[in-house]
Order: structure tokens, then C-alpha cells, then sequence
């Protein structure tokens, strides 16, 4: 007579899988809000165009709608890519213009 054996093993309990304290996701913290990569903008940012239809920009970074031609650069909450910083860096250098 052959009996059967249950093995105590195969009984064990799966407790939940606990997180691991030391990994940190990054979708959990903000980078925070300014104008540096890889944060959020804390207003919007506009730049000033030409009347004349060139595209040539007139003035300095500006955070409501200037009126007339401007270019939106960034919204409020979006994120500051390298692009982003390029044009705002770009739109703060006085235009040629400006410094004859």
C-alpha cells in the first residue's frame, strides 16, 4: 500500500511583495518648479515677434501674451526641456538691434 506524502512546503503562505525601501521612483517627486531642464515652468513664457512678419524676435522673455506677434515658448507646469532653455536663454540676449 503506497501512502502519499504532503509536503509542508507547498502549504507556505505568500506574503505581499514589500517594496524596497532603498528604490526611489522619480515619478513620486517633482523636480520642482523654475527654469532650469528638467523642472516645471511656474508661468508661462512668450516671446515677442516682429510686426513684420520675419519671425525675428523683439524683446525679452515675457510671462503674460505681449499683443501683436509672439511666439508661446513654454506653458505654465510644462517641462523645461533643453529646447525650451535654449530659446529662453536666447530670447533674454538683447537682439542686434538693441545693442547699436
Amino acid at each position: 500500500m503506497a501512502t502519499s506524502k504532503t509536503s509542508t512546503d507547498a502549504k507556505t503562505t505568500e506574503q505581499p511583495e514589500q517594496p524596497n525601501a532603498a528604490v526611489i521612483s522619480t515619478r513620486e517627486y517633482a523636480a520642482g518648479e523654475g527654469w532650469e531642464v528638467g523642472q516645471t515652468a511656474p508661468e508661462d513664457a512668450y516671446c515677442a515677434l516682429d510686426a513684420a512678419g520675419t519671425g525675428e524676435q523683439t524683446g525679452p522673455v515675457v510671462h503674460t501674451h505681449p499683443g501683436g506677434y509672439a511666439r508661446q515658448i513654454v506653458v505654465k507646469g510644462g517641462l523645461i526641456t533643453a529646447g525650451v532653455k535654449r530659446e529662453l536663454d536666447a530670447a533674454e540676449q538683447p537682439s542686434d538691434s538693441e545693442q547699436s
